[in-house]
């Protein structure tokens, strides 16, 4: 798979060793930065990420700042993504199992290196199968839908 990932300034150093990992676990990578621990705002690249991913450039996103909350809100604003902050395992596997979340996001001041490692291949590892969740996606996906129409409020 051809996977985005990004960070602020927060996680810079984070996003290169599971950056990193993931090369290793054989997928390919696009660096949407930041590229050093010098203050950015992390709104940019999550923006950058989820066009992408609507745009086919990418299949999936990794994202990272200090809590993994301001990136996951950032890349929601972008229609059509799904994007989840994910802490544990558990939640890596069904951000994509019930949610097909395109983007995950972790906080490097709340999760060390290594469970990152675990949530990314985790992630990773599982592909959506539709069921009881696809109807429960759609629904969502038809309200913002309607708040882009303008025919909601």
């Amino acid at each position: 798979m051809k996977i985005g990932v990004g960070c602020d300034h927060n996680a810079f150093k984070l996003k290169e060793e599971v950056k990193a990992f993931i090369e290793e676990l054989g997928h390919e990578v696009v660096d949407y930065g930041c590229y050093s621990e010098e203050a950015v705002d992390y709104p940019g690249v999550a923006f950058k990420v989820a066009t992408d991913i609507n745009e086919g450039n990418v299949e999936r996103g990794i994202l990272f700042c200090g809590t993994g909350i301001g990136m996951s809100i950032a890349a929601n604003k972008i229609p059509n993504i799904r994007s989840a902050q994910c802490h544990d395992e558990y939640s890596a596997e069904r951000a994509q199992l019930s949610n097909n979340a395109q983007i995950i996001t972790m906080g490097s001041k709340v999760i060390g290196p290594e469970v990152a490692k675990k949530i990314a291949k985790t992630y990773l590892s599982v592909s959506f199968q539709g069921g009881n969740s696809a109807r429960k996606i759609q629904q969502i996906m038809d309200k913002e839908k309607e708040y882009l129409q303008g025919s909601c409020c």
